[in-house]
């Protein structure tokens, strides 16, 4: 049995920032990935599906220094997002909160930025294994180390502390929390796999350079049915754009109500597009030419196409008296709303990171929720409030956001009498839900409930 002081099951975000971390402190840190191959990777590594990018005030959360992220991860910098309705449009210059980072954002080659957060551990000490499997994990045992971490090659690891973040599938992660769960209740009831009930496919595209916006981000909600579903166009390096959508998983026509009242549904289907008849649509839709997108395909996992399940998630605590830490995705912070995040992952892998270095991990719970619990608080509080939008009313928010944040001048009545209820009521029900999930009520499975 090999012995470490730190064992980290993941090498994503997380995963790679809990070691890097650890080992910046002094501690003696292994992680341990699976490996996945993508076409645009020369070496195993973690499921590295790409982001949209990174907000300003996310590199704060993030707790990175952006200048030493390396050229070669960035593809570009941002100035605004665009969120485009049936009818309405609105645009967002700004996010509103206060940062270090002086753009409005950027967005990154996301398998290369995981190599170089690999590359950053292992530079501080860490080890990272890739290829490697965990089977079991035993804990509380009477001698030695706290955990004993089994591989799949007969391989044993002994480590103090135990880190757990293998990303919102959780193979490892929920057969280790079942063991501490109360009767009768299994964490596959907060964090099974069931509840990746959304899908996200992308497809990486050339675009003429005369349709070809560099420095944005495009969004286009009410175009398909189903919770939080939207298309997106994310630019990338030279012309080449990730042109994708999340949409649920076994949403059928009949279970929509007036489903051709989305702008990619037409008169004549008889069940709903698939992701790839969407991404079409859109594209001819959209820029309402004839002409060829072809798909990049040395790109993204497999022929310049990506397809992920997304967790559609709360966050749950730590069983931090067993010596378990657990962080990102594996955790809960995932939503078919914003996806993942890999500013939410990187702060809760390095929060671990550093208390399991130190040897007491007991604040890890508290320590995360005032590092990202106002982000947390703002995702599913959107994602409750837009759960059952449609495409109207998608037009109305946008409408009401475009109004609120430009009125026109000379204009102000007619803007006062078009907006101002809309406005009040939808700030209301913002308010009224974001209070819901005060003092930390956006965790649904608190530390007190574990049986350790």
């Amino acid at each position: 049995m090999e012995r470490y002081d730190v064992a980290v099951v993941g090498g994503g975000p997380a995963g790679m920032s809990a070691a890097w971390e650890a080992a910046r402190r002094g501690a003696e840190a292994v992680t341990l990935e699976k490996g996945v191959p993508r076409e645009d990777r020369d070496r195993l590594g973690p499921d590295s599906t790409d982001a949209a990018g990174i907000l300003d005030y996310w590199v704060d959360i993030m707790n990175i220094e952006y200048e030493r992220i390396p050229d070669e991860v960035i593809h570009r910098q941002l100035d605004g997002t665009d969120f485009i309705g049936p009818s309405e449009e609105f645009a967002m210059d700004t996010t509103g909160i206060d940062s270090s980072y002086p753009n409005f954002g950027f967005t990154f080659h996301r398998a290369r930025f995981d190599d170089w957060l690999r590359d950053e551990a292992e530079s501080a000490g860490a080890e990272y294994r890739v290829g490697v499997s965990v089977v079991d994990v035993e804990t509380n045992r009477g001698d030695g180390p706290r955990h004993l971490v089994e591989l799949r090659d007969g391989d044993e690891i002994g480590a103090d502390f135990l880190i757990l973040a293998d990303g919102p599938q959780r193979q490892v992660t929920n057969r280790v929390l079942d063991r501490y769960m109360p009767a009768e209740e299994s964490i596959t009831d907060y964090l099974g796999t069931t509840h990746a009930n959304h899908i996200a496919y992308q497809e990486y595209r050339e675009i003429p350079e005369e349709l070809f916006d560099e420095s944005r981000l495009k969004f286009w909600w009410g175009y398909i049915p189903g919770e939080t579903a939207y298309p997106w166009v994310f630019p990338n390096d030279g012309r080449v754009a990730r042109v994708g959508l999340t949409m649920p998983i076994g949403l059928g026509i009949d279970d929509v109500e007036n489903p051709t009242d989305y702008v990619l549904v037409d008169e004549d289907d008889e069940q709903l597009p698939s992701p790839r008849e969407y991404l079409r649509r859109l594209l001819e839709h959209e820029y309402d030419v004839e002409t060829d997108f072809p798909v990049v395909e040395d790109r993204g996992k497999q022929n310049g196409t990506e397809t992920y399940p997304i967790s559609s998630t709360r966050p749950i605590d730590s069983p931090t008296g067993a010596g378990i830490l657990v962080a990102g995705g594996a955790m809960g912070t995932t939503s078919a709303f914003h996806e993942g995040g890999d500013h939410v992952a990187i702060r809760t892998g390095k929060i671990a990171g550093e208390l399991a270095a130190n040897g007491d991990i007991s604040a890890y719970n508290d320590r995360w929720k005032a590092a990202i619990g106002d982000e947390i608080t703002r995702n599913v509080t959107f994602a409750d409030i837009v759960e059952e939008y449609g495409p109207a009313d998608w037009d109305r928010t946008f409408s009401v956001a475009s109004d609120l944040t430009a009125p026109d001048e000379g204009k102000l009545i007619d803007w006062e009498l078009r907006s101002g209820f809309s406005a009040m009521k939808l700030l209301s029900t913002y308010k009224r839900t974001k209070f819901s999930y005060r003092n930390g009520k956006y965790v649904q499975f608190p530390e007190s409930k574990y049986d350790i």
